[in-house]
């Protein structure tokens, strides 16, 4: 098996897809995998767990210290709203930072940036607009005033 033969495509001439350039892909995922199944075999074929289950062993544990007070305890909402509100303003970034790339950095289509700078632009504007009446209308009904 010699060496792959050029092929010429749109772009130039390139050389054939080569099967063995993925063979260390392989060889990881193949370790990975018996390494997983083999952690997962080792606790079952090997007593390793504890022999004497006492109520201390038993108990759960929390960063070092005894849980006091059910685990069924209700949580204020202000602590879910905060979470919504940071994944919408935090996923609102994985938009904007490919958008950004494409229409401003170095290496972008000149067609593309043509054809649609204005559009897009225009659409990130709508984009950004919609973020910010929620927000006002987050801060409008106190969502962000910790009582």
């Amino acid at each position: 098996m010699g060496a792959p033969v050029p092929v010429p495509t749109a772009a130039g001439v390139e050389p054939a897809f080569d099967l063995s350039a993925y063979y260390p892909i392989l060889i990881f995922a193949a370790v990975a995998a018996a390494f997983a199944l083999g952690s997962l075999a080792a606790t079952h074929l090997f007593p390793f767990k504890p022999h004497k289950p006492t109520r201390v062993k038993q108990m759960p544990y929390e960063s070092g210290m005894d849980p006091v007070g059910s685990a069924r305890m209700q949580f204020d909402i202000k602590f879910y709203l905060i979470a919504i509100l940071f994944l919408v303003f935090d996923v609102e970034l994985l938009f904007l930072y490919p958008w950004a790339v494409i229409a401003y950095g170095d290496g972008g289509n000149e067609v593309w940036r043509a054809a649609f700078r204005w559009f897009v632009f225009a659409e990130i504007l709508v984009f950004l607009a919609t973020l910010a009446i929620a927000y006002v209308y987050a801060w409008r009904k106190g969502v962000f005033q910790w009582r």
